[in-house]
């Protein structure tokens, strides 16, 4: 079981799903033979991306003023943001929980993980049996399956008839 920070808002739903991206995180970390300490910031990277999932929108726009983010991308940018004011500086860690939702060309590993992580981990209901082939391929495939979980998000995205971010376009003209 996960520990939550005593700031986080989720609701019970939102702690399972984060208890689930966190093992499939930790899960590829030992898999991908990541190093103890960059271990950790893929552990608290899970843990917390969804910190503030559930908080009012007035909460998370104090701390995220800008006006061009949509409520349903506010809480990953709120995150980081608070996380910093509290003195965390592990930025690539932090640049991960802010584009959890949305991606970003500038990430690393770590910020490719999550955004896999996010999407398929297994108590999403849609296209199970594809989520999970592409979750037991990020270890033997990284980029791979990358670049096949930001196609399908878009796709997904499209479908559902989402907001396409300009930062999500980005990262697909950088992978595909």
């Amino acid at each position: 079981m996960i520990q939550l920070p005593s700031w986080a808002c989720v609701s019970e739903k939102r702690r399972a799903h984060i208890e689930r991206v966190t093992e499939l995180m930790e899960r590829w970390a030992f898999q991908l033979g990541v190093p103890p300490e960059e271990a950790r910031a893929w552990r608290d990277a899970a843990v917390l991306h969804d910190a503030l999932r559930d908080s009012p929108e007035s909460e998370l726009r104090a701390l995220v003023p800008r006006a061009d983010f949509t409520s349903e991308m506010l809480h990953g940018p709120a995150t980081a943001a608070y996380l910093e004011r509290e003195g965390d500086r592990r930025a690539e860690m932090l640049d991960a929980i802010r584009w959890h939702t949305v991606g970003s060309a500038a990430w690393k590993r770590l910020g490719r993980a999550l955004f896999m992580a996010d999407f398929l981990e297994p108590g999403r209901r849609f296209m199970p049996a594809d989520r999970a082939y592409l979750a037991d391929k990020v270890a033997t495939d990284f980029n791979g399956t990358f670049r096949q979980v930001v196609r399908m998000r878009i796709e997904h995205a499209l479908r559902e008839g989402h907001t396409l971010f300009p930062e999500t376009v980005s990262l697909w003209n950088l992978v595909r």
